[in-house]
């Protein structure tokens, strides 16, 4: 039985979170684990801000920040080894910051940081956070292998968001890395980082991590994935807005796709949708609670459940375009959006009537530029500081009430629009942002309570 386990940053952040790791690692020896890292803590921001100061000459802060990163390292590879640190991590400790610092002080006496070496740097995060649970691994006497992603995980050469090569990445993991994994012995590696076919560092991307672990469980046909982070899966609601916020047990990649685009942050479905589409379970689970609640993502998910959680993201923008020329005109939507694809802006809900359509954008878009283009077509009118709020579940379409329940406890609160997702899993509501916490309490009364 083969598990890939990835912890993120916050679960390697100092020696305690890296012994709850190690413990955790431990205790899955017998499913031949795969455990991917994220950087320790701040690191990763660490590494950014050198590169910058690197990048316009100020040499100086980029080698204070790099000492910085690498005496934290230390500190915590005291804490975990006391004076006795293991003579092979201080080592590799040293030749990290050497290999930083030359990276650094190139980019500083050319004034230039290329996506190419922010890359080299950003890379050094996960090289640093997997050698020291190798070290503390080692020292706890237990079998384990550092294995560098770099020479599994092919990417194409889009640094800073480069796309895995999904084939070569199958044929690397099966030749190299599958012979590696056995019952008894874990094998340790880096989340977040690739290589071109020549060998060139490469990042996926913030958040990449997860992606990593997604990418190489499905290279190996995995039993399961498990992404360790701070929270106990994903709730009902968010539970800073909702105290008695559920635990899911299970949750579609439909459902956790939409619950990301309307602000629920446990994680993106994208990066793991490699998994669930190789049909590889994902469970999302809490380091510091290894035997408590968990939530698992599947493709698809048979429940008799009307809905299945809540989610909320604001400010938004609502703008409500109006001209009797969209009455039997074909082609009037199609010029209203070759504006917002010109722009480069996103729409996330629309709602159409006979003479008018609304839709929300980001309140970062250009809205003076969109609307002088978009008055050429109607009248434009501009709501701003409002919020979407979701109600999102499977069986959302299918279950009679649960718009009955949803208007009934929103009976006093303004609803300026509403919109029924294309997918028929999401019922989307816009409402003043001063009053989307109270939305979300009602509606989670209205229908959790039971």
């Amino acid at each position: 039985m083969l598990r890939v386990m990835k912890f993120g940053g916050s679960s390697v952040a100092d020696g305690a979170r890296l012994r709850d790791v190690a413990r955790l690692v431990r205790a899955a020896m017998p499913f031949s684990p795969l455990v991917v890292l994220s950087a320790m803590g701040k690191t990763t921001d660490a590494l950014f801000r050198a590169a910058q100061a690197a990048g316009i000459g100020d040499q100086e802060v980029a080698l204070r920040e790099a000492r910085g990163i690498f005496d934290a390292h230390r500190a915590v590879a005291k804490e975990l080894f006391g004076e006795d640190v293991p003579a092979g991590l201080a080592a590799a400790l040293r030749a990290r910051q050497d290999e930083l610092e030359q990276i650094l002080k190139g980019v500083s006496l050319l004034c230039e940081l290329s996506p190419r070496s922010t890359d080299a740097i950003a890379s050094l995060g996960e090289r640093l956070s997997t050698q020291m649970l190798c070290a503390l691994l080692e020292r706890e006497e237990q079998a384990v292998q550092l294995f560098d992603a770099r020479t599994v995980v092919c990417t194409d050469a889009r640094f800073g968001r480069a796309a895995p090569r999904s084939e070569l990445v199958r044929a690397r993991a099966r030749e190299r890395l599958a012979p590696l994994l056995a019952p008894g012995r874990a094998v340790v590696t880096q989340g977040y980082i690739g290589a071109t076919e020549d060998g060139i560092t490469t990042m996926l991307g913030r958040g990449g991590s997860d992606y990593s672990a997604a990418i190489l469980g499905a290279a190996l046909q995995a039993d399961e994935v498990q992404i360790w982070t701070d929270v106990e899966g994903v709730l009902t609601a968010d539970p800073r807005l909702v105290g008695e916020a559920l635990p899911i047990q299970e949750l579609s990649f439909a459902e956790a796709a939409e619950l990301a685009a309307f602000g629920a942050k446990v994680l993106h479905p994208a990066t793991i949708q490699p998994a669930v589409e190789a049909g590889i379970p994902v469970t999302v689970r809490h380091t510091q609670r290894p035997d408590g609640r968990f939530t698992t993502i599947r493709s698809d998910v048979r429940s008799n459940r009307p809905v299945t959680a809540l989610a909320t993201r604001g400010p938004v923008t609502v703008l409500t375009l109006t001209s009797t020329r969209m009455l039997d005109q074909s082609g009037f939507l199609a010029g209203l959006f070759e504006v917002f694809g010109r722009l480069g802006v996103s729409v996330d809900v629309i709602a159409t009537a006979e003479v008018s359509v609304s839709m929300t954008i980001e309140r970062d878009a250009p809205l003076e530029a969109l609307t002088t283009a978009l008055s050429r077509f109607a009248k434009v009118e501009v709501a701003q500081d409002r919020a979407i709020v979701a109600v999102v579940g499977e069986r959302l379409k299918q279950t009679q009430g649960v718009a009955a329940r949803v208007f009934g406890a929103l009976a006093d609160i303004n609803v300026e629009m509403i919109s029924m997702g294309a997918n028929e899993i999401n019922l989307s509501l816009v409402v003043e942002q001063s009053l989307a916490a109270e939305t979300v309490r009602r509606l989670h009364r209205a229908l959790f309570s039971s």
